[in-house]
């Protein structure tokens, strides 16, 4: 069984930054590729970035992208979000999930994904 633990969440002044993390409880963490994901109030869970198993390529929604980083440490079975110059519409329940290696459906959606963790809470003040 595959479980996932996410941390680092908080509360930060626009402009600022944090760094998430998501702790991976796998054989073979890096044959998975790895994804956060992130829902706010009322909303649906939208993509934010992924990391292939096998490249470390990364992918990385339009919203995000020049200000979030999302990287892996396959020695630590750690997968990390780094988030800069945070915004207000940043604010959301951050997931990280995980992906068998012979999926084939999108990794931009949540049905790409087998494994999720709880969630930590990212909270962007004006």
């Amino acid at each position: 069984q595959v479980q996932l633990v996410e941390s680092g969440g908080g509360l930060v002044q626009t402009g600022g930054s944090l760094s998430l993390s998501c702790a991976v409880s796998a054989r073979l963490f890096s044959m998975y590729t790895m994804g956060w994901f992130r829902q706010a109030p009322g909303q649906e869970r939208d993509f934010v970035a992924a990391i292939i198993s096998s490249t470390s390529v990364t992918h990385y929604a339009d919203s995000v992208k020049g200000r979030f980083t999302i990287s892996r440490d396959n020695a630590q079975n750690t997968l990390y979000l780094q988030m800069n110059n945070l915004e207000p519409g940043d604010t959301a329940v951050y997931y990280c999930a995980a992906r068998k290696s012979l999926r084939t459906t999108s990794l931009r959606t949540e049905n790409g994904y087998d494994y999720w963790g709880q969630g930590t809470q990212v909270t962007v003040s004006s």
